[in-house]
């Protein structure tokens, strides 16, 4: 069977709703070890001279990071940077808010600097991305295969040094930019046991092309033959390999994406549940209505109600299925 793939990946970053935003500028020389509190977002950071010694909470080896080497913090866990072991660290809260000119300074010198940010997400990110990647990604920049990533860090070094017009937006971008070709880099390089879910299941060569033709076409019936088909495999070996891989069967897989489309839409716009029932593949508002309650616990009405209550108060309403489950900031 010939069908129309597209990628997942794209689909959640897009249904998610990823921002950037770059921190100030590090500057580091000499002995020096700076404490970060736990970050409310995704935070990356890039060297771009030197080196240093990156300890994460709950992570038991520190890493050693080189010139060129990014890493993203995916939980919000402390952590340490440092130019050697045992050195007490002192908090990075304080001198990033001393910096001056876009530059923070720790130590004497200019041995190492850095380049950091951090990635937004809308609220259903912890559950659709964030949970299937490891706590820490780090990804070595001197690879053939990471040169992308060092044409985006080059093109930021340059917005950040010429201060163009548009300067602060075209380096958000870039850093989008950035952070896609990090975790494509991450999963060719780290494979099935970078990730779990359906990020696992795209690095698996059976499982993918299934993946994605859901994906391409959410709304269509599909069968697990049909994607066997398209897997070129039998009905057997797609379940058996899906199953160990993404965690769940196909049919149950698009079940909640067809579930995450229909939150999606709940939140975002003013489509009747009727309208979204047959936008996201099923028949009438009472076949979405009975999967979404299955899945979510709450009909559609109520968790539209829900999400329109909340954000008249602090926050939205986190209900949801599980496939797995701005400004300028202070610390780079």
């Amino acid at each position: 069977m010939s069908v129309q793939q597209t990628d997942p990946l794209e689909d959640i970053l897009a249904l998610v709703g990823t921002t950037s935003r770059l921190s100030v500028r590090l500057v580091a020389g000499g002995e020096w070890a700076l404490s970060y509190e736990p970050p409310s977002a995704v935070k990356f950071v890039a060297v771009r001279r030197g080196g240093c010694l990156l300890g994460v909470d709950g992570v038991p080896e520190p890493i050693e990071l080189a010139e060129g080497d990014c890493f993203l913090l995916t939980r919000p866990r402390a952590f340490t940077m440092a130019s050697r072991p045992g050195l007490r660290p002192v908090p990075a809260g304080p001198i990033f808010a001393s910096a001056t000119d876009g530059v923070a300074r720790v130590g004497t010198g200019e041995d190492a600097v850095f380049i950091g940010g951090r990635f937004d997400f809308g609220e259903r990110a912890r559950e659709l991305l964030l949970d299937v990647l490891p706590p820490v990604i780090h990804v070595p920049g001197r690879t053939t295969e990471a040169a992308t990533v060092r044409w985006a860090l080059e093109q930021i070094d340059a917005e950040l040094r010429d201060q163009s017009l548009a300067s602060t937006l075209v380096t958000e971008h870039l850093a989008l930019i950035m952070l896609i070709h990090l975790l494509r880099l991450h999963l060719a390089v780290a494979g099935a046991s970078a990730a779990s879910g359906w990020l696992a299941g795209l690095t698996d060569p059976i499982v993918a092309p299934a993946l994605q033709a859901m994906h391409a076409r959410p709304a269509h019936t599909w069968t697990v033959a049909e994607l066997a088909e398209i897997a070129a495999v039998s009905r057997s070996t797609l379940a058996a390999r899906f199953k160990q891989s993404v965690g769940q069967s196909p049919l149950d897989y698009l079940t909640c994406w067809r579930i995450e489309l229909a939150t999606d839409r709940l939140r975002r716009g003013d489509d009747t549940v009727a309208t979204i029932a047959r936008m996201v593949g099923y028949g009438s508002e009472s076949t979405l209505s009975n999967a979404f309650k299955r899945v979510t616990g709450a009909s559609p009405r109520e968790y539209r109600r829900r999400i329109r209550t909340a954000r008249g108060g602090q926050s939205a309403h986190r209900a949801g299925p599980a496939l797995a489950r701005t400004g300028s900031i202070s610390e780079s």
